[in-house]
């Protein structure tokens, strides 16, 4: 132990006493499906699915930012599940930190992930843990399992002409949420208190579940979350793998003030900020979409067409410019 009385944990394998008290002790949520789980020695985990029922992969690495780091680690992988129109079951989990860590960070990022995996209904089903001069800091790398009926599959490219371009909740809420942790020192010589409050509390809107069902149930030809490259990638994203352009309203993509006025303060553009949270849909009929959203209390908008040819159009009112492809996350900018 060190003088604060933690454990420091030594470069390599993290021991078994440690896995056992500040890793296996901290799972609790379990899944029907999961017939071999997370222990010591076993490599691997197994499921059993239902007749009728397929597999939904996803994998995606936390690297920008330290706060946090276990929550968000659990809600984008769920987010890249949902966004295929799949029943998340567990996760699989590679944690790297590195050379002088405490066990006590260890554990805070277990119970993190477990309570976000409890929220989910997701079992954490197994995993590596490691100390390595690799990093210099935490990173989680996170492969998630779900589950689809066949015939259900949603994907992103799935987009047709004429189809109503939907965005739920606000974009930029992983983002602000991030600058305003990573960040609060110096945003309070700035803005008030209860704005930065509310500014760091997006992070409770991580999760696009909720809207990933009720866009399968309602009937969506494509869906995709808007995560890294914020609003503006995704929606490049989502027509580049359809093979349609758009017609996008800039005004009607849905921000919060609190987004707004974060971004002009780092001089960094909010439609290119990482925005887990905001689930992008392609609907025959987006007002029927958003009606239903809105009636289980998901706010969402109408804010553009599919259409035929190859131009990504967004307008501002009178003005017209073209989308471009992904750019670097405005993130790495501030953060």
């Amino acid at each position: 132990m060190d003088e604060s009385g933690e454990h420091m944990l030594k470069v390599g394998k993290v021991p078994e006493p440690v896995l056992k008290r500040s890793v296996f002790k901290q799972i609790h949520t379990k899944r029907p499906e999961v017939v071999l789980g997370a222990g010591v020695g076993e490599d691997c985990a197994a499921l059993q699915l239902e007749p009728g029922e397929i597999f939904v992969l996803s994998t995606d690495p936390i690297t920008g930012t330290a706060q946090d780091i276990g929550n968000l680690a659990i809600h984008i992988t769920m987010n890249d599940l949902a966004s295929a129109g799949a029943n998340p079951i567990g996760v699989m989990l590679t944690i790297l930190l590195p050379e002088g860590s405490e066990e006590d960070q260890l554990k805070t990022m277990m119970r993190q992930m477990e309570e976000a995996c409890a929220c989910a209904g997701v079992q954490i089903m197994g995993g590596h843990t490691e100390v390595t001069k690799a990093v210099n800091q935490p990173l989680i790398s996170v492969c998630g399992v779900g589950k689809a009926r066949q015939g259900e599959l949603v994907s992103t490219s799935g987009a047709k002409p004429g189809d109503d371009i939907v965005i739920s909740k606000w974009i930029g809420l992983e983002g602000t949420s991030i600058i305003a942790k990573e960040k609060e020192e110096k945003l309070r010589t700035r803005f008030p208190g209860r704005f930065l409050e509310t500014a760091k509390g997006f992070d409770q809107y991580l999760s696009v579940l909720p809207e990933s069902a009720i866009a399968v149930k309602t009937g969506v030809h494509a869906m995709h979350d808007v995560t890294e490259g914020g609003i503006f990638g995704a929606l490049w994203e989502l027509a580049e793998s359809s093979g349609v352009g758009l017609e996008m309203d800039l005004k009607q993509i849905p921000i919060r003030q609190e987004t707004i006025e974060v971004c002009e303060y780092y001089g960094v553009n909010p439609y290119e900020l990482i925005s887990s949270g905001s689930m992008l849909m392609a609907a025959p009929d987006g007002n029927l979409l958003v009606r239903e959203l809105e009636k289980a209390g998901i706010h969402a908008v109408v804010a553009g067409k599919a259409v035929a040819g190859n131009d990504r159009v967004l307008w501002n009112g009178e003005e017209r410019r073209f989308l471009e492809p992904p750019k670097t996350d405005a993130l790495y900018q501030v953060v």
